[in-house]
């Protein structure tokens, strides 16, 4: 699977003081360190980056590209900065732009940067009209309305990620399932297939520290049963890295570790939680489960639901 590193955004306050001072040591330090994470994009988002920030895509571009040879995720909704970074890079073929949507006006901007570099594109599946919909048959209405466009641009399918965007558990367990559901159907309806992603710190956004990677494992593992091609994630997360390794290697490190690999099969098979077997006296099994029931809507979320 492929990984996109989360860990450069405007909204971490040490970040947007680097960003505001020119800080290169620090950026390039977090770029650094998720290089060897061994991520495939470096996601750089800068959010609107209005005037007071112009040029600001193409300094992180070019900060980190004096120091290693890395591909990025372009993730802001100005498309001047965003055109900014693909021209800064030598290789805008091998980058992400984060993100178009089925608003009209960003549709069109954002696929025509894509096309014009031949970059690969990050595509939300909501509109200023209907904004997230609730069931999968909405999200495949708004992504067949991007397909359409990127088609008649010349875009190839194997460079659209369409992203279900999941809402956190703690806001709408019901969701969960749903953006789970989407990423089947998207892998379902197009031909050639659309690849996928999800921002995977989104499900557990508002819960506790101390359960928030926890829940990402866990949602990661059955979205990778899904049909799940990429993930936005935190780089410096080396649990959830290594059980995505794990996943993609279908080999157990430790004994918990099954249930992970039993929990994604489960989903490929569009199984029933009940079908998952566990030790019930391996407390980390035992998170597993009580998490997996959260996610598959089984038992109500509650901000200490592993303690209970």
């Amino acid at each position: 699977m492929k990984l996109i590193g989360e860990n450069i955004h405007i909204i971490s306050k040490k970040t947007k003081t680097a960003v505001e001072n020119k800080d290169s040591g620090y950026i390039i330090d977090m770029a650094k360190r998720q290089a060897d994470a061994c991520i495939d994009w470096i996601d750089l988002n800068i959010g609107p980056a209005r005037k007071s920030r112009a040029g600001t895509m193409q300094w992180l571009t070019s900060t980190i590209l004096s120091e290693m040879d890395v591909n990025f995720s372009f993730d802001t909704t100005n498309s001047s900065e965003m055109q900014a970074g693909l021209k800064a890079h030598p290789n805008p073929e091998n980058c992400l732009l984060n993100s178009a949507s089925g608003d009209p006006e960003r549709l069109e901007s954002v696929t025509k940067l894509a096309a014009d570099y031949n970059s690969s594109l990050i595509a939300l599946t909501l509109s200023n009209e209907t904004g997230i919909p609730k069931d999968p048959d909405g999200r495949i209405e708004i992504a067949s309305i991007i397909l359409e466009k990127t088609m008649e641009l010349g875009i190839d399918n194997s460079k659209i990620y369409l992203d279900p965007l999941v809402l956190p558990v703690n806001v709408d367990q019901s969701q969960v399932m749903a953006a789970l559901d989407s990423i089947r159907v998207f892998k379902e309806s197009f031909d050639p297939p659309v690849m996928t992603t999800i921002g995977l710190s989104n499900v557990s956004n508002g819960s506790p520290g101390e359960i928030r990677s926890l829940i990402n494992r866990v949602f990661c593992v059955m979205a990778m049963g899904c049909g799940l091609d990429s993930a936005i994630v935190d780089a410096f997360d080396n649990e959830l890295l290594r059980v995505i390794r794990v996943i993609e290697n279908r080999t157990a490190e430790k004994e918990s570790d099954n249930v992970l690999i039993n929990l994604y099969n489960l989903m490929q098979e569009f199984g029933e939680l009940e079908e998952l077997h566990y030790n019930k006296d391996n407390p980390e099994e035992l998170e597993i489960y009580k998490t997996a029931e959260v996610l598959f809507n089984k038992n109500i979320y509650a901000h200490n639901y592993a303690e209970c």
